[in-house]
């Protein structure tokens, strides 16, 4: 509007510059903030499912560990083909349910 004069000193114009800068600042950060939160939350869900994971694979070497161990004590005294076969059973049910135990958390 050419012909008035502002209203605001230099220095009052200077501090509503500032004020708006601030909050565009506030408003960035905030951004920043909930991106880094929900990188931190996929990290945090991956973390879960490769411990999930992990200790799947361990209850499977322990199985296969238990099924080696058992097969070094037979080569010493013979066991029944049905015995095996009771304790493979056995062994697969264990890791059976620990597997749906696992899935049913993740879930």
């Amino acid at each position: 509007m050419p012909g008035k004069t502002s209203l605001l000193s230099p220095l009052e114009s200077r501090k509503q510059l500032l004020l708006a800068e601030s909050e565009l600042n506030r408003a960035g950060l905030a951004e920043e903030w909930e991106a880094m939160a929900h990188g931190l939350r996929g990290f945090a869900h991956r973390a879960k499912n490769i411990a999930a994971w992990a200790s799947s694979a361990a209850l499977v070497v322990a199985g296969v560990t238990a099924l080696r161990r058992d097969s070094t004590r037979s080569r010493t005294a013979k066991s029944s083909w049905f015995q095996k076969i009771l304790k493979g059973a056995r062994v697969a049910s264990t890791l059976w349910l620990a597997f749906r135990s696992r899935g049913e958390k993740n879930e």
